[in-house]
């Protein structure tokens, strides 16, 4: 076995942990799941935001990001609006219910990701962020691990 494959399981590990971590907590405080408030924050922060920019940030098929936003257009937190030069496409929009969500979203998520690393020193959080940056920037770059 490479150097490499510990790394990884740790990596992968470390983030199912942390992921159903902050999203139970955000399920038990918000009714949301971390999913939901990764697709809310990713149309708030995206101008224009279309299925296709969900689609390149998460690496998921199409068919799973158009089954979740329909999920946020049902729960009334987003909406989809015709593209202003693409009838073809829709532009998606939080409400003012999903922008609500959100607000109300972060600290919750922000407060259990700084408990949960606690442990970890300020400097290594630091450091463990360049390198994953750096290797995600590497992975996209190269269209690595993208859906199909």
């Amino acid at each position: 076995m490479s150097h490499v494959t510990p790394i990884f399981t740790d990596l992968v590990r470390v983030e199912t942990r942390l992921y159903n971590a902050v999203s139970a907590r955000l399920r038990a405080e918000q009714g949301l799941s971390l999913g939901q408030f990764e697709f809310l924050e990713i149309i708030d922060r995206v101008p224009g935001c279309r299925v296709l920019d969900l689609v390149g940030e998460l690496a998921i098929t199409v068919g799973a990001v158009s089954k979740a936003v329909d999920r946020l257009v049902a729960a009334g937190w987003c909406l989809r609006v015709a593209h202003p030069k693409d009838r073809r496409s829709s532009v998606l929009r939080l409400t003012s219910e999903g922008e609500k969500q959100l607000a109300a979203s972060r600290p919750v998520v922000e407060s259990e990701l700084v408990s949960l690393t606690a442990a970890v020193p300020p400097d290594e959080l630091t450091r463990i962020a360049a390198t994953l940056a750096a290797l995600r920037a590497t992975l996209e770059a190269g269209s690595h691990g993208r859906p199909g």
